[in-house]
């Protein structure tokens, strides 16, 4: 999580730490955040898995990330936001869709940065190419120092990678850090404040690199702020209904770089 080191440096950069109350405020609000409890990564949730009927090529969908793209804070794969998409995919939701098959990976890791997502990119490439690839990445970009328009880069770079492979990708751009429970005020507005920097940075880069972007924060902040229950028992990571909400929100730019590979229709 964040150490007092990187919440000094960010200080910097806001009002709301402009004074040496404020700093040191914000210090052991870091400190208390780090001590908190979080959901452990449980590498099952990677396993893959085919959702839907049987008796047709299926669309190969994979995740590529950090803990939210992994599926922290569920323990089953079909409460991940991966696994739920998969589930709406298969039922052919939106109208005129049949639905079909899916065969859903996922080589997110836990912990990752934008710059971890090369190795990602290699590890989705082995084998049979997805279909569809499916980018949830920035938190961890939020809680390290560093520049935002560098992950940027990283994540732009990893969208090229698989556009030149011809999959497309969908980013899910970072989410609302402002709805998140496991930080007080004023941190919470702090990290809110950079989660919003980071997240136009990376809808930037991803979509120059032919991606289509689905803003996060835009589309469920709002839900993850008025609901308690849209987050895991430790306040950061989403819950299943959490991860519902995403689903629901990338969806349409899912199946529509699915209906680009010819499914769903």
């Amino acid at each position: 999580m964040i150490t007092i080191k990187r919440l000094a440096r960010m200080a910097t950069v806001t009002v709301i730490a402009g004074t040496v109350g404020g700093a040191a405020v914000l210090a052991a609000q870091a400190m208390a955040a780090r001590a908190r409890s979080y959901a452990k990564p449980d590498m099952r949730l990677a396993m893959r898995s085919t959702v839907g009927a049987a008796g047709k090529p299926p669309m190969r969908l994979v995740l590529l990330g950090d803990a939210t793209a992994l599926g922290v804070g569920v323990d089953r794969v079909a409460d991940t936001v991966g696994g739920q998409l998969a589930a709406l995919l298969s039922e052919g939701t939106t109208e005129g869709a049949v639905g079909r098959r899916v065969e859903l990976s996922s080589v997110a890791v836990a912990g990752s940065r934008s710059s971890d997502l090369a190795t990602q990119v290699a590890r989705a490439l082995v084998g049979p190419a997805p279909d569809v690839a499916v980018i949830l990445v920035g938190t961890n970009d939020v809680t390290h120092v560093g520049r935002g328009s560098d992950a940027a880069e990283y994540l732009g770079s990893a969208c090229r990678r698989l556009r030149d492979a011809g999959i497309p990708v969908v980013v899910g751009t970072c989410p609302d850090f402002g709805a998140l429970r496991a930080f007080a005020p004023p941190l919470r507005q702090l990290l809110g404040w950079r989660s919003r920097r980071v997240a136009k940075q990376q809808a930037a880069a991803a979509g120059t690199a032919g991606a289509v972007v689905v803003d996060l924060a835009a589309r469920t902040g709002a839900v993850f702020r008025a609901d308690a229950g849209t987050l895991c028992h430790d306040g950061f990571h989403p819950s299943a209904d959490g991860y519902r909400v995403w689903a629901h929100a990338l969806l349409p730019a899912v199946e529509e770089a699915a209906a680009v590979r010819g499914f769903l229709h």
